[in-house]
């Protein structure tokens, strides 16, 4: 019988452990490796080649969305679950532009990841959150305007961006990310001037007008 390679990529072992109980009663599956990180996703994904890659956003060294797009790079043939926190659609439609064949959400009843793999072992694909039909919709004509206004920032620049306009501070903005505060205040300096915004609360009523966070 013909077993569907697995990678797990998450930098919480709880998440990893979790999954691996989920998964482990199927016959038809081999968790073949995990990443604590995006980069050991990349790395591990071009060695072992898995048929698919269970992988959250937010992850040190490199997030979920460069991760995913590497990935697509250097192992073409592997699918890619985004299981996350992240409900935010600016993070799916960036995700599913890279090319993901899913996106469950963690806080979701554990079915729903299984039902995810199920599809995607399947050929098909599976959002908890959104249609993708509505996603395409997005990439429309009448939507790109507004979408062009954000896509010259880097994956990191929209995370630090996110966080910044939603109150945290540089300090607490790098914890969360696991990078240093100088590095924040590098890509906040960048993003600020990309976006020609001056300050903090400029940020976040862009934000709230393209619905990258809530109020």
């Amino acid at each position: 019988m013909h077993k569907t390679s697995l990678l797990i990529a998450d930098d919480h072992q709880v998440v990893i452990a979790g999954i691996r109980s989920l998964l482990a009663p199927r016959r038809d599956i081999e968790i073949v490796g995990e990443a604590a990180n995006g980069v050991e996703a990349v790395d591990r994904a071009r060695a072992l080649r898995p048929d698919i890659v269970i992988m959250d956003i937010s992850m040190p060294e490199m997030d979920g969305v460069e991760a995913t797009e590497r990935i697509r790079e250097v192992s073409p043939d592997t699918r890619i679950i985004i299981y996350t926190m992240h409900s935010d659609q600016r993070f799916i439609l960036e995700l599913f532009k890279a090319g993901i064949s899913g996106h469950v959400l963690k806080e979701g009843p554990p079915a729903e990841l299984c039902a995810a793999v199920e599809a995607v072992m399947a050929g098909k694909t599976y959002f908890t959150t959104i249609d993708p039909a509505a996603l395409l919709r997005q990439l429309s004509p009448e939507r790109a305007g507004e979408a062009a206004l954000f896509d010259h920032l880097s994956p990191r620049e929209l995370e630090v961006f996110r966080l910044l306009a939603d109150g945290l501070t540089v300090k607490e903005a790098a914890a969360k990310l696991h990078i240093s505060p100088k590095t924040v205040e590098t890509h906040k300096y960048n993003l600020m001037e990309k976006l020609d915004v001056g300050t903090i609360p400029d940020l976040t009523k862009l934000a709230i007008r393209h619905g990258l966070i809530s109020v």
